[in-house]
């Protein structure tokens, strides 16, 4: 069996596709095609009358390769990468003495080049559409649709919509706002998306007429919600309910509306959740990073609440994500009664593909093979020893996968990586240029982190006790 292959194999316009296995809603398959055309899944099925119907392809050979949908990132910070790396050993709502300053030195070129940095790596993980939450930038937020675009990264793009800071304007956000949904209302791309970082950050009014525009437009509306005890104490305080409850009461919730971690909630809110069929952001790492819980998400997979898988900017790699997934929910809940499955594994890769999908308002563009979907994909090489022997590939993905068995990523039917790098643009060039701008960036950002750095760390535990 001959192995190699090369990258112009894909420079077609049209593709018949063969591989050993091919990841569908029900499973894994064999013995199955795929026709690529116009960024689409034109056919699907067995591989002997998919290459009978399109007699004038000639089949592209994928031996000891699987193709999977692409995974989504149904929450990321693209505008944060410059800084990722600080938040390690941080205690929560880092937001505010991290992002918030150093979001807050960034220009356009600075914007530009964060995003685009961040969209090489989610590809690189394998992912071919991510959710960015909005920034506090003073960048124009198209610059980071240019940065994606380049990238060949579908993007939902959140503008930030807050109206409770000093001078808010709220007329003037609200065209804003609808200003951003009109631009990118038809682009192939990127969707857009309006936001509140937080609901303490927006007026009542605000949070109900920005989630409506959202709705009326047919997009997402985005926020953060009962992610850290502070903000949920200072919402009861404030207000004398949780943030979740507060965004129901402001007539924000719906099936337009995604909310980012909802790590601490308790049972009625779960109802509330259903009720409403608000969507919700699993965020797995960033619980272990910096959380103060882990969101009972196989709980809302039983209850039907739907959900996607997110980064939350910590570390873009798919597969790691769907191991982080599932192992946070039999640490967090499944141990304490018993439950050694944990979603089966399936259900994870559900949500970082399909259920994703939905999650974020693009069932009906993305997340899985489908005919008339896009042809958002990854070619993974399973002929390697972590797949060797196969019994069960959706479980083997979740806890064998890495990026590095992903040898390419398609969006849009194009090939936008191959064996990790673009190949239509120059990464290598991209990361020189984030080494030069954001060393500078950083120390211009007045940002205070509480814990030392490993390093400093390391050298007070060697010095002893009275250090």
């Amino acid at each position: 069996m001959n192995r190699d292959l090369d990258a112009h194999l894909f420079d077609r316009s049209e593709l018949l596709l063969v591989p050993d296995r091919l990841l569908l809603p029900a499973g894994a398959v064999a013995g199955h095609a795929v026709v690529v055309q116009g960024g689409r899944f034109r056919d699907v099925g067995d591989a002997a009358a998919v290459a009978q119907r399109h007699a004038h392809l000639s089949p592209v050979a994928l031996p000891g390769r699987l193709i999977m949908p692409g995974f989504i990132d149904a929450h990321h910070h693209l505008t944060q990468t410059f800084g990722k790396a600080l938040a390690f050993g941080e205690p929560s709502e880092i937001f505010r003495r991290v992002w918030i300053p150093l979001e807050g030195v960034l220009d356009d070129e600075l914007v530009y080049v964060a995003a685009k940095a961040a969209a090489l790596e989610s590809l690189r993980g394998g992912f071919t559409t991510v959710v960015d939450a909005g920034t506090r930038a003073e960048g124009n937020v198209a610059a980071i649709a240019t940065a994606a675009r380049e990238a060949g990264l579908r993007c939902v793009l959140g503008l930030i919509c807050n109206d409770l800071g000093p001078g808010a304007d709220q007329a003037a956000i609200k065209r804003r706002a609808a200003a951003h949904l009109a631009a990118w209302k038809s682009d192939d791309l990127v969707h857009p998306s309006l936001a509140i970082s937080i609901p303490e950050a927006a007026s009542d009014g605000m949070l109900h007429d920005i989630a409506a525009m959202s709705a009326d437009a047919g997009v997402i509306f985005q926020t953060h919600v009962n992610e850290h005890l502070v903000a949920v104490e200072r919402s009861l305080v404030e207000r004398r309910l949780r943030p979740l409850e507060h965004l129901h009461h402001a007539g924000a919730l719906g099936p337009h509306t995604l909310i980012a971690h909802s790590t601490l909630v308790t049972p009625s809110e779960l109802d509330l959740l259903r009720r409403t069929d608000t969507a919700v952001a699993y965020n797995p790492v960033a619980s272990q990073w910096k959380g103060n819980a882990v969101a009972p998400a196989e709980m809302m997979d039983v209850l039907g609440i739907r959900f996607g898988l997110g980064t939350d900017g910590t570390r873009s790699d798919g597969f790691r994500l769907l191991d982080a997934a599932e192992a946070s929910q039999r640490i967090a809940f499944g141990l304490a009664v018993g439950d050694s499955s944990c979603g089966g594994g399936w259900t994870w890769l559900d949500h970082a593909t399909s259920g994703g999908a939905d999650a974020i308002g693009l069932k009906d563009t993305t997340g899985e093979i489908a005919v008339g979907k896009a042809a958002d994909f990854l070619m993974v090489d399973i002929d390697t020893p972590e797949f060797t022997p196969s019994w069960d590939l959706p479980w083997e993905l979740v806890r064998f996968g890495n990026r590095d068995q992903i040898e390419a990523v398609f969006v849009a039917g194009r090939l936008r990586l191959w064996q990790g790098w673009p190949t239509d643009w120059d990464g290598r060039a991209l990361m020189r240029k984030v080494a030069e701008l954001a060393r500078d960036a950083v120390a211009r950002a007045p940002i205070k982190r509480v814990h030392a750095t490993s390093a400093e760390h390391r050298a007070a535990r060697l010095a002893g006790p009275r250090a």
